[in-house]
């Protein structure tokens, strides 16, 4: 299992004004991406008792959480992820769904995910089935995307931040988002076993630290 390293900054406007022009000069865009830009929505679980969100409020070292996700609204390439994270470091395992099985999931009809030859698929379902997860909230935001090779970093600011609420249809585009009141620009900042210096004094900015923002935790805003 690899695990990346992974910095959060909150910024503003002007913060990212700076830093683009900073990585234009040293990163090229994401080539997935629609000049430079993803519009991303994802679908979290979490159970009754809120276990993935008491786990990233209260810092828990060891832990995880599973979401499905699409991109630009193109339904013919959604993914199942379980992301990780232990002492800090990030892991991201994956499997692709078609539409029709995340509308499934969505409806709680899962029995046909117990004998699924994915072993991700199969690891939600068992924890449907021991921890109740369930689809829990929407989130939805504006990507942009920066890659460097060396390292394998990528560099990505997210904004535009929205909440489905309780509304978990996001196969629907128009299934209604809000968007989150003050909410800042997030910049990431993944790598794998090293950060260029190139990269890690473009990305610096005086006055802003790493942070433990969550885009998850702060769509639960209203419940």
């Amino acid at each position: 299992m690899k695990f990346r390293h992974e910095w959060k900054h909150e910024i503003n406007a002007a913060d990212k004004l700076v830093l683009t022009s900073r990585l234009n000069a040293v990163m090229r865009k994401d080539a997935h991406s629609i000049d430079g830009l993803y519009h991303s929505r994802t679908l979290y679980f979490d159970n009754i008792f809120d276990k993935a969100l008491r786990e990233k409020v209260d810092g828990v070292n060891m832990r995880e959480k599973f979401r499905i996700r699409f991109y630009n609204g193109d339904l013919s390439y959604i993914t199942l992820e379980r992301k990780s994270k232990i002492n800090g470091l990030c892991n991201k395992i994956s499997a692709d769904l078609t539409a029709a099985e995340t509308q499934k999931i969505v409806d709680g009809d899962v029995g046909w995910m117990r004998d699924d030859p994915r072993p991700l698929v199969v690891e939600l379902y068992a924890k449907m089935q021991s921890q109740g997860l369930k689809p829990r909230t929407i989130v939805e935001y504006t990507r942009e995307a920066y890659v460097f090779g060396p390292g394998n970093v990528r560099v990505t600011f997210d904004y535009d931040i929205r909440t489905g609420d309780f509304r978990t249809d996001f196969l629907k585009p128009e299934t209604l988002t809000l968007p989150i009141p003050n909410c800042p620009i997030i910049l990431e900042v993944k790598w794998d076993e090293f950060l260029p210096d190139i990269i890690r004094d473009a990305v610096t900015l005086e006055g802003r630290h790493v942070s433990a923002f969550s885009k998850y935790e702060q769509c639960r805003i209203f419940g």
